[in-house]
């Protein structure tokens, strides 16, 4: 059984007992989540678009991502910029799907 899942502005193909890193949200480590706008789900080889699903997940921990540099130049001018940025992340684990 899987769904495919609206979390935080992202979709995710999720199923039971998955890991998932997403967008940062709001809650502490150990909170309960709902997600409710579920797009599509399977069960059984039957497909079911919609519906009235919602999908439950755990929070386990809020980390950051790798960090990308960003690093702009113009040549023979002497401009150099260098930044960098790290995407704040949460990780969460799917309990249920139903």
């Amino acid at each position: 059984m899987f769904a495919i899942v609206n979390i935080a502005g992202q979709q995710f193909r999720v199923t039971k007992d998955q890991e998932l890193y997403v967008n940062r949200l709001s809650g502490n480590a150990g909170d309960k989540v709902e997600f409710s706008e579920v797009l599509l789900s399977s069960k059984d080889g039957k497909i079911n678009t919609g519906g009235s699903m919602k999908v439950q997940a755990e929070i386990i921990d809020h980390l950051k991502g790798d960090k990308v540099l960003v690093f702009k130049k113009k040549r023979r001018k002497g401009y150099q910029k260098l930044n960098g940025h790290r995407q704040s992340l949460t990780k969460i684990k799917i309990s249920d799907i139903g």
